[in-house]
């Protein structure tokens, strides 16, 4: 069994993955700073330190996986909150590589995180871990944040990037999100409906985290997200069958810039992304297509709230 170090696991996967892995007898140790609400959102056998200084010298961390930053779309883009993005992915990676190249007995494997921001507005281009990128803020954003993870290479340390597509789950993320406006009729397609949405099951998300671990050979960029992402409008179509909620409006993209500015280029522009590395290393989804995947959610949370 392996010691497992996770940053952002109060988060939707870190949580999910912390409790698959004590299921599966692995120690976990989540750095967070609120480590009062670790145990209850990441499982009884989950120990919380706030500081990586709490962690002693001679305990054997294994590997490390590195979800920690604040969500990038919860607000404007101000100047304030672009320092915080980066602060909470950047200068964290920064400090957890340099805690790790230090260790007496350093992690043997560094997984981070990262996003299909990564690449920008894609345009409907196919794009696999050898595409080029459209040069914008998510982008910057996004590499920073990976060269700092990939410090750790220097010290012998294997590392994996997770460019993460948005992650479906029924314990909240994109699909709370875009529940209320559908209720409200505001839930149709964004701007042309034409922008590409690369979408990931919560499960396959954290098997894929797993995979990455237990596959020694494997470092280098990993797209995170089903082989078949769909365009807005599709995922769109798609949310509505599963809500039932068939008199929505589409949401006009000069809304969007007038009321999000910057921020509104995540909704308007997309991805067409694919994870070309990961099935061509023989990981295989449970979760390909978008129905079933929204199938699957849907049902559980109905069952969730049956009496």
């Amino acid at each position: 069994m392996k010691h497992y170090l996770i940053t952002g696991g109060t988060g939707l996967i870190g949580s999910a993955l912390c409790r698959q892995l004590t299921t599966d007898g692995h120690h976990v140790t989540v750095l967070s700073r609120r480590p009062d609400t670790v145990k209850s959102k990441c499982g009884m056998e989950v120990k919380a330190v706030q500081s990586l200084s709490n962690i002693p010298s001679d305990t054997t961390i294994d590997i490390v996986i590195n979800l920690a930053g604040e969500p990038i779309a919860n607000t404007r883009w101000s100047a304030q909150r672009k320092a915080l993005l980066a602060s909470s992915r950047i200068n964290l990676t920064h400090q957890l590589v340099d805690w790790m190249r230090v260790r007496k007995q350093p992690p043997a494997c560094l997984i981070s995180g990262s996003a299909v921001g990564w690449y920008g507005d894609g345009q409907g281009r196919i794009l696999t871990e050898q595409s080029y990128y459209h040069d914008e803020y998510t982008h910057q954003l996004c590499d920073a944040w990976e060269k700092q993870a990939l410090r750790a290479e220097h010290s012998g340390i294997r590392v994996c990037i997770v460019r993460t597509g948005l992650v479906l789950s029924s314990a909240g993320g994109i699909l709370q999100k875009m529940s209320l406006p559908f209720k409200l009729g505001m839930g149709g397609h964004i701007g042309t409906g034409e922008q590409y949405m690369p979408w990931i099951h919560i499960a396959d998300m954290v098997r894929l985290l797993m995979f990455l671990a237990h596959h020694e050979h494997l470092n280098g960029v990993f797209n995170a997200c089903s082989p078949n992402p769909v365009t807005n409008q599709a995922f769109t179509a798609a949310l509505i069958k599963q809500t039932r909620h068939y008199l929505t409006l589409p949401v006009p993209a000069w809304l969007l810039r007038t009321t999000l500015g910057e921020m509104s280029r995540l909704l308007l522009t997309g991805q067409r992304a694919i994870p070309q590395r990961a099935t061509a290393n023989g990981f295989r989804f449970s979760y390909s297509t978008l129905t079933h995947a929204l199938n699957h959610l849907f049902f559980n949370s109905q069952q969730r709230h049956e009496p």
